[in-house]
This record gives C-alpha cells, structure tokens and sequence, in this order.
C-alpha cells in the first residue's frame, strides 16, 4: 500500500514524516501491564474510570504527573478495542482482530488496573464503589466511561441479529454480520439507519452505505441494488461544507435519504424494518430489506444517570473549556460520556485529552485553568474503498482544517490516513498520553507553507 508520504508530497510531507519520527521516538517501546489487581490500595492520588480511549490516555498522561503508584483504572474488559476501524471491517476492508488488543497491554506500565464495573459514584465523599464491593477513595477523579449501546429499544433487538441479513458496525459482536450480509446481498433494498439519539462517531451510519454502494458496484450488484438511508435528522451532516460535499455523491450514486425516520422495530424473521415518522409522531413505515444496517440507539452509561455528576440528561457535566465538572473541582470527564457539545469521536478524545492534562496540572497546583477546549473533532467520511472526506470542525460547526489543501475533496490520501495512520497513531502515541490531536501538526504545515 503506497505510503502517506508519497500521497502528500514537498516540504508538509517532510515536515509530517518529522514529526512521526519524533513522537514515536518520544513514545518509546510498548510495555505490557503487569500490576495485580490483588494489590489494589483503596486510595488513589487520580482514579481514572474507564480503560478506552479517553482512560488509557489520561491514566498516561496522569503518570508522569504524579506517578505510576498514585494512578488507577476501573475497567472490567479483557479486551480494549480501536472502534474506529470497525467502519472498514464491516466492509470487509479490515479484520476484526486488527482491533483489539489485551487491556492489559495498553494500561501504563505501574498504573493499576482495577478490574472491576463502577456500580455508584459518590463525589460528596470522594469515593466510588464497585461491582467486586469495594470501596476506592480519590483526590481527583476523571470519568472516562464512554456511550452505552442500547439495542434493546428498538423492538425486536438484539434477538434480531441471530438472523441473517442484519449487522451494526458499533459492536464487536455485529459487526462481521454486516460483512456478511454485504456478501451475501442478491437484489432489493440495502437500508442504513440513524437513531433519534445522540450517537458516537455520527458520521458512521452513513460511511457503511458509502461502502456498501462501492461494492455493490464491484461485484455487479448495484444495479439491483436500492439504497436507502433513514436519518431521524433532518440534514445529512452538521457543518454545511462537507453537507454540501455529501450532496453531490448522494445525488451521483443514486442513493436514497429519508429525513426524521427513526427505526423503532425490526422484524429479521420477515426481514422487515418499521420507522416512525418524526415530524407525524404514530405514522409508521415498513420497509423490507435484503440487507440492514443498524446504528442502534445510545445514552449515558446507566451508572451516570442517577449520579450527581450528571447533568439532567445523564451526561457528566463539564465545563465545556477546561473539562473540569462544573460542581466538583476534583472531578473531571472526557469523551464520549461528557455534555460536551461536540461529535463524540476518538479524535475529539485526543484533542480533549491535551487540554485536560492542562487543566488538571494546574488545579493540581491550585491555579485557575488558561487553556481552552475550541470543540474540535474529526470525521474521516469514507466514500469508497479508497478514498475519504476529512471533516475536522470546531463547536461552533465550522471548519477547523489541518491541511492547506480543501478536505471537502474525496482524497486517497485521507483514506490512507484513516485506514493505516490513525491506528499506528492512535496505539502508539494516543493511548501513550503522546497525541493531543492535529493542532501541532495544523501548525508545521502551515509553517512549511509560509
């Protein structure tokens, strides 16, 4: 596979391959986790909960803030997966087990792997219990617990994915299914879903019609294909100049989107998918399909619900520039489980992680936190087998672009990045406490640039 490099040529790709080289020389070599949960303390300087993305960077970061033995997390998972991928497993461009890796191999060397489930947070006392009865005690807390999956609310599922012809990319136990579906797809309706909830990764629904429609055309299918995309939106994306991007492919391939369609039932045994009509509360739609994808309906992890730390709608409530909870000084959230008025991605993970550590350093010392969170996130939109819109904006849905070049564009390069890049960053620098998003590198382009 041609590399990066060559795809983005002069001084920014010098520029960029520097950099690679330096932080992975920073990153140093992976060390796997030995500690014993056995020697758990009931106290900890920084208790981190949650080991995925957002946890393990911060547990790193926190290490060198205070040290190895003063940092742990509560993580009950034997397994710790790179989700963003899973758009190109479903599509069969890359393998499940590219994803995962042991949660031993990626919690900080030192740091204490707690593994254990959160089942109550206690911010008045300091302290959190959890599922194995124990009791463990904090002077900072950072919640790091990621976006619940919640099949269960639409009738039907998760029986439903016993049967065939039905797949979600947003779990490790569905996602081969929509490979699988792909494959055995004859003729008839290939449809794609949105749910009326806030989502991680929002772009994702849509990236897998994109693949789906590409191979359909590959293997001669797409003539008896009718592609169809329900959204419980009333746009297909956020920030108008990649909506607008997205328009013309929508119109070029001959796709169909249904806005505020909101898939409430799935009846696999009659291959059947019924959706409400949200702006005619009742009116319903049924659709066969020969193939379903199912992006299913998300919410706070119910843990945070009924805890002070939440705001009225379950998420932690933060303060949307320094991260830090808006009620308790020593706690803190990232990612997907925040308020945070942003797209829940992994990108947005590792920019929030940079101004976090910030902030947390300072509160350390008992200083007021200067550096400021501006919402970024990205969206790699992946509209073929090889090629990608890269969407990066800010919180106020405007663009906030790395390369001097327009990201609107479907570029090989970007898919480049998004299949083969962004993992080795993400495993070998993200997770490291070494990635704090593109903004170092937005800057050495535009310097090469000058």
């Amino acid at each position: 596979m041609t590399p990066l490099a060559t795809v983005v040529s002069g001084p920014r790709a010098r520029l960029f391959a520097c950099f690679l080289r330096l932080g992975t020389q920073q990153a140093g070599p992976l060390r796997l986790h030995t500690g014993a949960s056995l020697a758990a303390k009931n106290y900890y300087e920084v208790l981190v909960l949650g080991g995925g993305s957002g946890g393990i960077t911060m547990a790193a970061r926190m290490k060198r803030r205070v040290g190895a033995e003063n940092v742990a997390v509560v993580e009950p998972s034997e397994r710790h997966f790179y989700q963003p991928i899973w758009t190109l497993v479903g599509a069969g461009a890359k393998q499940l087990s590219s994803s995962g890796r042991p949660t031993a191999s990626v919690i900080p060397s030192g740091v204490e792997w707690i593994k254990a489930r959160v089942i109550e947070l206690n911010p008045d006392k300091n302290c959190i219990h959890t599922d194995n009865g124990k009791e463990i005690s904090y002077k900072y807390l950072i919640i790091a617990l990621g976006i619940q999956l919640d099949y269960e609310k639409i009738k039907g599922l998760p029986e439903g994915f016993e049967h065939p012809k039905i797949g979600s990319n947003y779990s490790v136990k569905t996602v081969e299914k929509t490979w699988k579906a792909l494959q055995d797809f004859k003729e008839g309706n290939a449809v794609f879903t949105f749910p009326n909830t806030p989502v991680k990764c929002a772009g994702a629904p849509q990236k897998i019609m994109y693949l789906s429609e590409a191979y359909f055309r590959k293997t001669g299918k797409r003539s008896k294909a009718n592609i169809i995309f329900n959204t419980s939106l009333g746009a297909i994306f956020g920030v108008k100049k990649y909506a607008a991007a997205l328009q013309e492919i929508i119109q070029e391939r001959d796709l169909t989107v249904n806005y505020k369609q909101n898939l409430i039932e799935v009846r696999a045994d009659r291959q059947e998918a019924v959706f409400e009509n949200l702006d005619k509360p009742g009116e319903t739609q049924v659709i066969s399909y020969e193939m379903l994808h199912v992006t299913p309906p998300m919410s706070p992890p119910d843990v945070l619900k009924t805890s002070p730390v939440a705001d009225a709608a379950g998420w932690v409530d933060v303060d949307k520039e320094t991260l830090q909870h808006k009620k308790y000084p020593n706690v803190f959230g990232i990612g997907d489980c925040t308020n945070l008025p942003t797209s829940k991605t992994a990108a947005a993970v590792a920019a929030q992680s940079g101004i976090l550590d910030r902030t947390i350093s300072l509160v350390m010392k008992n200083q007021t936190p200067t550096k400021k969170y501006d919402g970024y996130t990205s969206c790699p939109l992946v509209t073929g087998y090889n090629r990608v819109i890269l969407a990066e904006f800010d919180y106020n849905a405007q663009p906030l672009e790395t390369f001097p070049f327009d990201q609107s564009k479907e570029r090989l390069s970007m898919y480049l990045m998004k299949a083969d890049l962004m993992p080795f960053l993400y495993w070998n620098m993200m997770l490291r406490g070494y990635w704090g998003g593109p903004a170092i590198l937005r800057k050495l382009f535009h310097l090469g640039m000058s």
